[in-house]
């Protein structure tokens, strides 16, 4: 006989349960020019948020990701660091390629 916690959800009928499906939500991440090379990526959580100015320039999109606008790669670094970190733990201010310097595996996992 199996556990009184063993369950099969009924047919069409999800077995997880909502408050852990919140639990797990994924961020959103809005990215915003500032003008220049100077970017602002809010990241929303539940009822939290952080906001984050990044400089990218020119060579950092060349290095990291040729042909693609200064957002996507923003928001491809972005959700990279939010699989190491919480979003409070990435810093206010910083420079694209500091990334690297923290986690050096960066270059090759954001290249894809």
């Amino acid at each position: 006989m199996g556990s009184p916690f063993d369950f099969e959800a009924a047919e069409g009928v999800e077995a997880t349960p909502t408050w852990l499906k919140m639990t797990t939500m994924t961020p959103h991440i809005t990215v915003e020019s500032l003008g220049g090379s100077k970017y602002r990526v809010t990241i929303e959580e539940s009822d939290s948020r952080t906001t984050h100015e990044v400089t990218v320039r020119p060579e950092d999109i060349a290095r990291y990701a040729p042909g693609d606008p200064p957002e996507r790669l923003l928001r491809a670094s972005f959700e990279f660091l939010l699989e190491r970190e919480p979003k409070e733990a990435i810093l206010a201010r910083f420079d694209l390629p500091i990334i690297e310097r923290y986690f050096p595996e960066y270059p090759r996992v954001i290249r894809g």
